[in-house]
């Protein structure tokens, strides 16, 4: 498998970065009794978190607050679990990430009373199916009647793999996200067969293409540049010069060389380097940091629309380092300013 950086990371909180698409995934997948108390207001996405370093190669994770009917806060912590088989010890994740939150409230106002509500949700994508217990007295070395008089709480597992790929999700944006997670940990024929039902999903969410492609060409060890172009085409055939143009500049900027033909073909078919200045040495790197800015500007449209003219300035003023370091938050971040904050990873 390739080996970018955190690809199952990357793309679960691009994802989970849609009010919509969060609101989507704990609505169908909470026990209906929970989502029974729910107002109607989409989740809004706490920033930060709350994965100690050791642990952020195995699980990554999402808070979301949310209200209930009766106007009482409640937080969901989302935390997805990309290890090669299920971990019976997700639990003590789980708890470290409930403590917290609640000591980041308790933080927050010294006079506190209540402590808020977490619900816990775990997603998991890989194979294996998921046989542990799934609360945290299972955790415990204790006799069985001590187990009522214990610290315990139970929590909800998605499993994707067992999940006809058209049942993953009613909302089209989810669905295509999770069905690429889905196939992110199976065996590389097995993904390649299921290139056709990622596009059609990808083509009711082309918003999700540059993170899904991204995933792929990290977890997909059988995919081709040829197969690339051939998603590009179906779920962008307007736009698929720039699209191969934006894709393969990034990819090229994670250390895959071999994306290097692509990059100069279509650099010169879309002119890349539009801002060079015919007869000057310096002219191909100025042109390669022109088409950075402009490459990164699209994503920023594609993302958040509108784009104020304080960005502009900042693109204008950013050298190639930084410029790639701002691409690669793009689809992390819920907010414009946050691509440019430097505590945002």
């Amino acid at each position: 498998m390739n080996t970018l950086h955190q690809p199952h990371d990357r793309l679960f909180k691009a994802l989970l970065s849609y009010p919509e698409s969060a609101g989507a995934l704990l609505r169908e997948n909470l026990p209906p009794a929970i989502v029974a108390l729910l107002a109607d207001a989409p989740p809004e996405l706490v920033e930060g978190s709350f994965l100690t370093e050791d642990l952020r190669s195995c699980y990554a994770d999402r808070l979301f607050r949310l209200a209930t009917q009766s106007g009482k806060p409640a937080y969901v912590y989302t935390l997805i679990e990309h290890k090669s088989h299920p971990d019976r010890r997700v639990a003590w994740q789980l708890l470290r990430g409930i403590v917290g939150i609640m000591e980041r409230e308790v933080q927050r106002e010294a006079q506190w009373q209540q402590l808020p509500a977490v619900i816990p949700l775990v997603v998991y994508h890989d194979l294996p199916p998921w046989r542990t217990e799934r609360q945290l007295v299972a955790l415990l070395d204790a006799e069985e009647a001590l187990r009522p008089f214990l610290l315990n709480f139970p929590f909800t597992v998605v499993e994707l793999g067992p999940i006809p790929d058209r049942a993953l999700s009613q909302q089209a944006r989810l669905r295509a996200g999770l069905m690429a997670l889905k196939y992110g940990t199976r065996h590389p024929e097995e993904q390649i067969q299921a290139l056709g039902s990622l596009m059609e999903a990808l083509a009711e969410a082309p918003e999700l293409l540059v993170p899904v492609l991204y995933y792929m060409v990290a977890t997909f060890a059988l995919l081709e540049d040829n197969q690339i172009r051939e998603v590009i085409q179906r779920v962008e055939p307007m736009e698929e010069e720039r699209m191969i143009s934006r894709f393969a500049q990034e990819i090229l900027s994670q250390g895959k060389p071999e994306w290097l033909q692509l990059v100069r073909q279509e650099s010169h078919q879309q002119g890349f380097q539009e801002g060079r200045q015919e007869g000057r040495q310096e002219g191909r790197s100025e042109g390669r940091l022109e088409g950075m800015e402009g490459i990164l500007l699209n994503l920023l449209r594609d993302r958040f629309a509108e784009i104020p003219d304080w960005v502009h300035d900042r693109l204008t003023q950013a050298g190639p380092e930084q410029l790639l370091s701002w691409s690669r938050k793009v689809y992390v971040v819920s907010r414009l300013e946050e691509v440019f904050d430097k505590t945002t990873h």
